[in-house]
Order: structure tokens, then C-alpha cells, then sequence
């Protein structure tokens, strides 16, 4: 979503208050900001500590002159592109406008000023100067999605490659052991363990850049069937059994007795647990997991706790966009994608996802789902 553009800023100067009071007065409007200056010197101040979309500038002021104070702008880079509107009392004989174009202004105006022309000439470079603000914006956007875009791509082939490899390299190996007949059923079956766990990585890296994809599109599937969800978190947990070992940690599962019933799609809130333990097993630096359903307020609540290195408070809403990790996470395989993708499955049930984490301390990642009709009405603190 596009940031509000920031007030087009003003400058007006005149040596009589009261022609600023009735100017300000023409030109002031919605999202607009305007300074007024007595003198070329006042202007100066405040030309170098604010960016001006317009000035308006009296000719015949003591000391600096409307003139000496375009020229004055005209010939410093900060404020050379600023237009330059100059007013004057003097009768059109004098060939102040002359002058004026000279100085590099874009515009004469002749006192007594005429309400609609002042309104009408202001609006154009209000508007000019929204339009160039607005255009800024987008580069700006265009070239941070680039970025994201290359960031993006430089990642999947960092995360494809390394698994790649580890099948090219064993797939070598195998062959060399082939050739001398030395592979026998015990070593085979460890190699093709260790094939499944390459390929089942990069088949999780491909679905969660073709879940983004939907998601964007509005194409992500949830289909709702009433579903135990005290019996599919049991089933999770118990699939990263393997992983457990492997990294160390210890998982335990507190679950109330009674079924917790929801509405869901379970393929996806079983995607949605399997990304916080992932997460967790990679960040909890093999200290003890916890997993925890309960219920409360027509809602069923389902926390997964590590003891890792934890989450600033600075990065806890960052974490949930699209390719981003904590500080001190940019090791850690995965393209920053699962909890993006989680908060978006958990919304479309409509529930929500939170996050409570000190640096150092673990975190604690907590989904809400909506409890099934019965269950909500009957449902109290868990």
C-alpha cells in the first residue's frame, strides 16, 4: 500500500504583513503547508531547512530584493528547481517581468493580485508538485520490488542449489560404489532416506513460492469440514518425530481430553503448525519445544513456545511480510516465506496469528481459530 504523500509546502514573501495575511489566505488549502517571510533573509533561513513545492516572491522589498532573492535560489542547487512566482506594484511599464524571467521565475504577477488568477495559478503547481511526488513514490516502490524481486531469486537459488547438489554429489557416490559393488541393502536404505529429505526440502520450497503465488492472485483453496483439532495437532507433532531427534530438541503436546472442534481446511492448518515448528526447531537452538491447545471464549488457541534465540521487538510484525526474517536469522535455510504464508491461511478461517518473544528468551507464536458452532457456545477458559 502506497504511503500519503507528504503536504506541498508553501513559501510567500513580502516586507507587509498584510499582504502575507491576505495571500496566505488565497493560497492556504487541504494538505498544503504554508510559510510566510518578510525578508529575502528570512526566506533564505527558510528555504534551507524545508523543501518548497512553490514561492511566491514580492519584487520591491528593502534590503534583498524579490529579484536578488530569485537569483539567490536560481544559484543554489538545493533550491534551484523550486518555481519562482514573482508579484510587483510597479505599473507594466517598467519591464519588471523582463526581469523577472530573467531571474529565472516562471511567472509575473501584477498587484492588486486578482483572487481567482493567484488560486488558479497556485493550483496548477500544487498539483505539478503532487504529480512528481507521486511519481517518486512509485520509482521508489518500483525499484524496492526489484530489489525483493532479485533478493527473491537470488534465495530460491541459494536453497534450491544446496540440495541439488547433495543429490548430484551422492548420486556420484552411489555410482562409484555400484561400479565396485559395494552398496548392499543397509547403505542403500540410508542413501534414499537421505534423497527423501533433500527432495521433500525442495518440494516444501516450490509449494510455499506456489502458495504465495495464489495468494496473491486470490487463488488459495480453503475448504472448511468440521475437523478435531486436538487430533491433527496430536499428528503433526508426531511427523516431526524424525527432526526431533535430529536437532536435539524435546517436543511435548498439552492438549485438553475433550475433542476441539473447528471448522477448517486441514491440509492448511497442518501447514500452518508445520511452518511455527519448523521455525521453531531452526531457531530454538535444540533447546525444548512446546506445544499447547486450549480453549477459550468460543475460540480454540494453539501456542507452539521455543527457548531460542528470540524475536526483537522491532522485527515482530516485520517477520509476517513476505521474505523477511528476524535479525540474526539470515543463516537459517527457508526463504522467509512460512509465516507470511501462515498468517494468511489462519486470516482466510478467520482467525489470527500472534507473536510474544524477548531477544534471547524464545518465542511463543499463538493461533486463533474460530471453535465449530456447538463447541463455541458450550467453550470456556482452557
Amino acid at each position: 500500500m502506497s504511503a500519503a504523500l507528504a503536504p506541498v509546502k508553501l513559501l510567500l514573501v513580502d516586507d507587509q504583513p498584510e499582504n502575507l495575511v491576505a495571500l496566505e489566505a488565497l493560497v492556504r488549502g487541504e494538505g498544503r503547508e504554508v510559510f510566510c517571510a518578510t525578508s529575502g533573509e528570512e526566506a533564505l533561513s527558510l528555504l534551507l531547512d524545508h523543501e518548497f513545492s512553490l514561492a511566491i516572491l514580492d519584487v520591491q522589498m528593502p534590503g534583498m530584493s524579490g529579484f536578488e532573492l530569485a537569483e539567490a535560489m536560481r544559484s543554489t542547487e538545493r533550491t534551484r528547481r523550486i518555481p519562482i512566482i514573482l508579484v510587483s506594484a510597479a505599473g507594466r511599464e517598467s519591464n519588471y517581468a523582463f526581469r523577472g524571467y530573467e531571474t529565472g521565475a516562471v511567472d509575473f504577477m501584477h498587484k492588486p493580485l486578482d483572487p481567482h488568477t493567484v488560486r488558479s495559478k497556485v493550483n496548477v503547481f500544487v498539483e505539478l508538485s503532487r504529480q512528481r511526488a507521486a511519481l517518486q513514490q512509485a520509482h521508489g516502490e518500483l525499484e524496492r520490488a526489484v530489489r525483493m524481486r532479485d533478493d527473491f531469486m537470488s534465495m530460491v537459488s541459494h536453497e534450491l542449489r544446496t540440495p541439488l547438489n547433495t543429490l548430484f554429489l551422492q548420486a556420484q557416490l552411489r555410482r562409484k560404489a555400484l561400479e565396485r559393488g559395494q552398496v548392499d541393502a543397509q547403505s542403500l536404505g540410508k542413501i534414499v532416506e537421505r534423497d527423501e529429505r533433500q527432495i521433500r526440502s525442495m518440494i516444501r520450497l516450490i509449494d510455499d513460492m506456489l502458495d504465495v503465488s495464489r495468494l496473491r492472485t486470490g487463488r488459495l483453496a480453503i475448504v472448511p469440514q468440521p475437523c478435531d483439532l486436538r487430533a491433527l495437532v496430536a499428528r503433526v507433532v508426531d511427523s516431526f518425530g524424525e527432526q526431533a531427534a535430529a536437532s536435539g530438541s524435546r517436543v511435548t503436546l498439552e492438549a485438553a481430553a475433550a475433542p476441539v472442534t473447528v471448522a477448517c481446511d486441514e491440509f492448511r492448518i497442518e501447514q500452518v503448525l508445520s511452518n511455527l515448528l519448523t521455525n521453531a526447531f531452526r531457531y530454538g537452538g535444540g533447546q525444548p519445544i512446546e506445544v499447547r491447545l486450549t480453549q477459550q471464549d468460543g475460540l480454540a488457541v494453539l501456542a507452539v513456545t521455543d527457548r531460542g534465540m528470540g524475536i526483537g521487538p522491532e522485527d515482530q510484525q516485520r517477520i509476517f511480510e513476505q521474505f523477511e526474517r528476524a535479525e540474526g536469522a539470515d543463516q537459517a535455510p527457508g526463504l522467509g516465506l512460512g509465516l507470511f504464508i501462515a498468517r494468511q491461511i489462519v486470516q482466510a478461517h478467520g482467525g489470527r496469528i500472534e507473536v510474544r518473544s524477548q531477544l534471547g528468551q524464545g518465542s511463543t507464536f499463538t493461533v486463533f481459530l474460530p471453535l465449530a458452532a456447538g463447541d463455541a457456545a458450550t467453550a470456556g477458559p482452557g
